[in-house]
């Protein structure tokens, strides 16, 4: 399969190479303070580079599994990243679903970025991977995450306590959903 490969207003969102993990080293090194609230408590060695490589090549067979996706947001130059975005655990069956994690560089928050990005990544998972369901959980203090999801049309599902452990502490999670409604629909080029 071959690797995804989108453009929009000037930036490249794809696959990271395992020979492009400073790069994204360099993006989780660089938002430490931002992303520490919204995130599980690392080792230390988690943002080795060799660490970053070993997960950039992980992704790409997750990838080539049909069991998710790991999008990053290159500038123009492909020399840094200004977003992630992960489509995982992708379930087949009579489920057809996967998890959306994502963040963005602090750099960039608040100008639209990541509604671009999302809006463009939805589109591609629902069409190229034929997914029924996206599900996307926030922390309830993650207002801004809420009003993005809210944006992008997912839907409140429900309330799971102590649903994750971020930052070291158990934290309650909003649940919500973002259902493809065109799903099992055939294309106008698939008819007869």
């Amino acid at each position: 399969m071959p690797v995804p490969y989108l453009t929009m207003d000037g930036l490249i969102i794809t696959l990271p190479e395992p020979s492009e993990a400073s790069i994204i080293q360099q993006y989780y090194l660089d938002n430490t303070d931002h992303l520490v609230q919204w995130e599980p408590i690392r080792e230390s060695r988690y943002h080795t580079l060799q660490a970053w490589k070993n997960r950039l090549q992980l992704f790409l067979a997750l990838y080539q599994a049909d069991r998710g996706v790991y999008w990053s947001v290159f500038d123009a130059e492909r020399k840094r990243i200004l977003a992630v975005c992960n489509y995982s655990n992708i379930v087949r069956g009579a489920f057809q679903a996967c998890h959306l994690g994502y963040s963005v560089d602090y750099r960039y928050q608040g100008q639209g970025l990541m509604f671009k990005v999302l809006s463009n990544t939805i589109e591609y998972m629902f069409k190229e991977h034929k997914l029924h369901r996206i599900m996307a959980n926030y922390i309830p203090e993650n207002e801004r995450s809420g009003r993005l999801l809210q944006r992008l049309g997912f839907e409140k599902e429900g309330y799971a306590k102590a649903y994750l452990n971020i930052n070291g502490q158990w934290r309650d999670h909003i649940l919500t959903a973002k259902v493809n409604d065109q799903w099992g629909i055939p294309c106008p080029e698939n008819t007869v």
